[in-house]
């Protein structure tokens, strides 16, 4: 088993990854579009050339980004692949220099065992105010918010609706 960076022939592949486990909730739905779009955020994992696993890295700034849709093939869970995309895309946020790495999760058992420890959702107002408030769960999400590294004294939030106004004045 190997990892490497996605490319775009993969995406098809992540999808119905991905699609295996959006259908019962565990993960949000990925569109094929989406994940063409994307397809530079992601990791996958390979075993004798057939792509078993993926994960992504969403880059919010230097101060936060985001672990995204790690997933492994039912026939190949409880054998660390899961542990192998994390530590990939761990490494890609080291890569970046990124000071914190936060991530949205049904299993935090798994995910406290690589480091990451439990966060309160209101520390994270790039990835609320970006992703959560437009997912159809936001009002009754069952995922626990988990951080690895230091939580951001900032956050890059978008412009206010009316910045393009301001500017014409």
């Amino acid at each position: 088993m190997r990892t490497r960076k996605a490319i775009l022939p993969d995406a098809q592949q992540i999808h119905d990854l991905i699609s295996g486990y959006s259908g019962d909730g565990t993960l949000l739905p990925r569109s094929l579009a989406e994940i063409c779009e994307n397809v530079r955020d992601f990791v996958v994992l390979e075993d004798g050339g057939r792509i078993i696993g993926c994960g992504a890295l969403h880059l919010y700034g230097p101060h936060l980004a985001e672990i995204r849709s790690i997933t492994v093939d039912p026939k190949h869970q409880k054998a660390g692949c899961g542990r192998l995309l994390v530590e990939a895309v761990l490494a890609q946020a080291e890569r970046h220099q990124v000071g914190c790495i936060c991530l949205f999760t049904r299993t935090p058992e798994f995910f406290g065992r690589l480091g990451f420890h439990v966060a309160q959702r209101e520390a994270l107002p790039d990835k609320i105010n970006k992703d959560c408030c437009v997912c159809p769960r936001y009002h009754c999400c069952d995922e626990v918010a988990m951080v690895k590294g230091e939580l951001p004294r900032f956050a890059i939030l978008p412009e206010p609706a009316n910045f393009l106004v301001k500017l014409q004045i």
